[in-house]
């Protein structure tokens, strides 16, 4: 087989692979009921429920925040503020991180439930007894001592209920994205009460979704070491619920993640679902008993967090969460993807700019697989120095195919030719594309990167259009014309590199191939910029390493 036909097929299937994707989203997976029943009633857990009926209003961000008294909250990665209304932390906004590139307006993830884009969490203690009053999303919680929360100042938060029971919140926070809770119950009667302890968020609509197949957005936990993804869709239909022992829950957006520990070692159970606002939470699955006079405790952490991978690394080993580093979608390739991360970061500290770690690593791709491009290369060389003895051979076989076929085969067994050989670079390479496709999308650390130039953010597309010169001429392109510079160059350098393989045998072949460097450039402009770089100093190198093994086998011919 022709190289060039596998490298034909393999980016036409490519093609075809993103635009149906594009055009046909893959339908999200059906949660069976009456599994999610079954496990329910197996367990024989009776448990509280969480329901929350706050009506969502149509206020201002700002109303909202100002309908009650607030803590406020900061350190050098977020700031915000807690109500003492509901005791929620329903105000937060990261501060090392714009929304747009060159805009000084900041992320801000989380807003109080009557705001529209409301999302929050909150946690707690619940009873099955309805004669106990217990704190909910109205209680007006006092503070006492220190009244602004650091990282080196907790706060401390109490409700007492009419039958004389206190319940006290003490609220930590570190230098990053860790909130610790420490929920208390004290009994002052001469009675006996059993409680639950909760941690819930709660987000009132949907997000605007990236909208690309390779990445999961929405609802994400890890539950005695099994990964769970669930799409807003599915649990608009179906709500999700399973117990577990260990792990951790949450809402997965791109570049954010807002999730529950529950507490260890002590079984709860998880649920995902939507009641005019979409719900995550956990409840512990047995009761724990307060006797008279006596109090009890309980703690748990919530993590809102840009989704940086040292901070999310960190986390998963300081506080023992298993698999939290997966709040992160490597994707299935984890085992090639995480590793080329970890590759762009060094060399990211090494010489200052992601683009220049993304050149070094394709030296580095391209000196792993040198001695398998020496051989493809190696081979198409004889195949481009046997061209005139194969067209000899066409043109005397030229009606008995079967005859022509055989000779050829022939040609190939005595001159120790080997046709495939040049599908096997092409082969190994694509899931280090795709890995590294997957790297520039998900990652945070190569968000508003910039290259030099014109390129200002490696995890965008090319902004120039070749419609416009490239900025020449004063014209906006729509967005389906912006081809840019580094496309454009990219195939150039595949057009380059064409010329140096032999030519197809078949006219027809050779002019459909001369159309295919065309093809891949459309197909790629949309892409990040930082993976049309990769493709182009590809290109480059795989150039050079060809015309010096084409050279030394010239020389040797003579």
């Amino acid at each position: 087989m022709d190289s060039k036909n596998v490298i034909a097929a393999i980016s036409l299937s490519v093609a075809v692979i993103i635009l149906y994707s594009l055009f046909f989203p893959p339908t999200p997976q059906k949660i069976d009921k009456n599994e999610n029943t079954k496990t329910e009633i197996q367990k024989n857990t009776d448990t509280p429920t969480l329901d929350n009926n706050d009506e969502i209003k149509k206020l201002t961000r700002e109303e909202a925040l100002s309908e009650s008294e607030r803590i406020k909250f900061e350190n050098e990665n977020i700031i915000g503020s807690i109500s003492l209304k509901g005791a929620r932390i329903d105000d937060l906004t990261f501060k090392n991180y714009n929304v747009k590139l060159n805009d000084d307006k900041k992320v801000t993830l989380l807003s109080p439930q009557k705001f529209t884009n409301g999302y929050l969490v909150e946690s707690g203690f619940v009873t099955t007894n309805k004669n106990i009053d217990i704190p909910n999303s109205s209680t007006i919680w006092k503070i006492t001592g220190n009244k602004l929360l650091t990282e080196n100042n907790p706060i401390n938060l109490t409700w007492t209920n009419s039958q004389g029971i206190k319940f006290e919140k003490e609220i930590s926070l570190d230098n990053e994205f860790l909130f610790s809770i420490k929920e208390k119950v004290i009994n002052t009667t001469d009675k006996t009460y059993n409680f639950y302890s909760y941690g819930q968020i709660i987000r009132n609509k949907m997000p605007e979704i990236s909208g690309f197949y390779i990445l999961h957005e929405g609802f994400l936990s890890v539950l005695d070491d099994e990964l769970i993804e669930e799409d807003y869709d599915d649990i608009q239909e179906n709500k999700f619920t399973k117990i577990a022992n260990e792990g951790f829950l949450g809402i997965s957006d791109k570049f954010w993640i807002t999730s529950i520990i529950p507490p260890k070692k002590k079984e709860f159970k998880t649920t995902f679902d939507y009641k005019n606002k979409f719900r995550a939470n956990y409840i512990s699955t047995e009761g724990i008993e307060v006797g008279p006079k006596s109090s009890i405790s309980e703690q748990l952490q919530f993590i809102i967090a840009a989704k940086r991978v040292n901070v999310i690394d960190g986390y998963a080993k300081n506080l023992e969460i298993n698999k939290f580093d997966l709040a992160i979608d490597w994707g299935f390739m984890y085992f090639i993807t995480k590793p080329l991360f970890f590759a762009l970061d060094y060399f990211f500290k090494l010489l200052g700019n992601y683009g220049l770690a993304i050149i070094a690593v394709t030296i580095c791709i391209r000196l792993a697989f040198f001695p398998l491009a020496n051989f493809s290369f190696k081979s198409m060389g004889k195949m481009k120095l046997l061209a005139p003895e194969m067209a000899r051979l066409k043109e005397l076989h030229k009606d008995d195919k079967m005859k022509l076929q055989q000779e050829m085969m022939a040609l190939y067994k005595k001159e120790k030719v080997n046709p495939m050989s040049g599908c096997l670079p092409i082969l190994v390479q694509i899931p280090v594309f795709f890995a590294l496709y997957k790297v520039l999308f998900v990652t945070i650390e190569m968000r508003h990167m910039p290259f030099y130039g014109w390129i200002q953010d490696l995890s965008d597309r090319d902004p120039t259009s070749i419609f416009n010169l490239f900025g020449v001429i004063p014209w906006d392109p729509p967005t389906f014309l912006l081809i840019g510079a580094w496309p454009v160059a990219m195939g150039v350098t595949m057009w380059i590199q064409q010329k140096l393989n032999p030519a197809p045998p078949d006219p027809v072949q050779a002019k459909i191939f001369m159309f295919f460097p065309l093809f891949l450039t459309v197909i790629l402009a949309p892409f990040p910029a930082g993976l049309v770089i990769y493709w182009t100093f590809n290109n480059i190198f795989t150039m050079l390493q060809q015309v010096i093994v084409q050279r030394k086998m010239t020389v040797k011919t003579k």
